[in-house]
Formats: C-alpha cells, sequence, structure tokens
C-alpha cells in the first residue's frame, strides 16, 4: 500500500477482558481500526507540522523506534530527560524506564499496522509492541493514559543531552502516584 507523509497519532486502545494480547483489527484497507480519534497533522513543507503545538519551544524533536524499524515516531521532549524506573511487575520483568510526554507531542510516523498491545489487571495501561522483534518503544501508561511513556534507549542517538533516573514504587502504584508531586501533570501540555 502506498504510504503517506503525514504521520497517526495513535490513541488507547480499547481495554481487553483479563491479559491478553491483542492485535487491532484491520479495515477492509488493511489499516489498524482504533477506538478513539485519529490525528493526522499537517506537515509543512519543510516536513514540520504545522499544528505543532507551542509548548513545544525549547524543546527537541527526538526520533526513535523499534530494533527491527518496522515502528518508529517523533517525539518533542527536553534534551535532559527525566526517565522512571519503576519496580511494577511489568516493568520490572521488561526492564521498562521511560520518560512521559503528554499525546499531543508525539507522532507515530510508520507501524501502526505493526504494533500489538498486551494489557492487564485494569487493562488501562496499553503495552504496545513491534510484533516483528518484539521491542516496546512506547506504551500508554496507567499513571498517564493521556499521554505516552517514551523509552529513551529506542531513541535515535545524538538529541539526548542527560537523563536522569527517578525510582518509582509501582509496587505499591496507588500510593507512589498519589504521593508523587509532578507524574499526572507530565502528560499535560
Amino acid at each position: 500500500p502506498p504510504t503517506s507523509p503525514r504521520s497517526a497519532h495513535l490513541p488507547p486502545l480499547p481495554p481487553l477482558p483479563n491479559a491478553a494480547l491483542h492485535t487491532p483489527p484491520k479495515s477492509a484497507r488493511g489499516v489498524p481500526k482504533l477506538r478513539g480519534t485519529m490525528h493526522a497533522p499537517e506537515i509543512s513543507p519543510f516536513g514540520v507540522s504545522s499544528s505543532l503545538p507551542s509548548e513545544c519551544k525549547g524543546l527537541v524533536k527526538h526520533a526513535g523506534g523499534c530494533h527491527c524499524g518496522a515502528v518508529r515516531f517523533e517525539v518533542w521532549a527536553s534534551a535532559d530527560l527525566h526517565v522512571f524506573d519503576c519496580n511494577c511487575s511489568i516493568c520490572v520483568k521488561k526492564q521498562n524506564r521511560h520518560f512521559i510526554v503528554p499525546a499531543t507531542r508525539f507522532e507515530l510516523l510508520k507501524g501502526a499496522d505493526n504494533l500489538t498491545t498486551y494489557t492487564f489487571n485494569t487493562h488501562r495501561a496499553q503495552h504496545s509492541f513491534c510484533k516483528t522483534c518484539g521491542v516496546q518503544s512506547f506504551y500508554t501508561p496507567l499513571s498517564n493514559p493521556d499521554g505516552y511513556g517514551i523509552a529513551p534507549h529506542c531513541l535515535d542517538e545524538g538529541t539526548v543531552h542527560s537523563i536522569t533516573t527517578e525510582p518509582i514504587d509501582g509496587k505499591e502504584w496507588e500510593k507512589a502516584v498519589k504521593e508523587h508531586k509532578t507524574i499526572r501533570s507530565m502528560s499535560k501540555p
């Protein structure tokens, strides 16, 4: 199928029963059907989204993706990243360290049809990963369903200046998020 110069914003997938792997159903055109609104910002002649929010001033455009290259994205964030190291059951198993951005600062460039999603427990966190290589380069976190958790180790080299890592007690998730002063606001523009 022909590719479009527009990028797609990937909204969270619908909740699934119990622990499950989910491959989004496809439309007749082979495009994943995702609940919510698909956003395709206009692209200027210079390749920059003309709908880029003003809050991105002073931020860096990072590019990244999975290991095999089937999934690629761009994200606007600081060059100095604040990364969470969570000790919940899934983050420990995946070694999931991530920084959080608002959905408006994330653009999926390609690979929506190559993503599959794992959920468990409340099914609010959407652990999307490449179904070819298995790498989760971003996901929709339980703490910030209106944003994305980005794996800094999946960013291309050259745009990250520094990384500060903060442990978060995911084993006591409700308490940790309630007591954390800024985590909920990190997905707000």
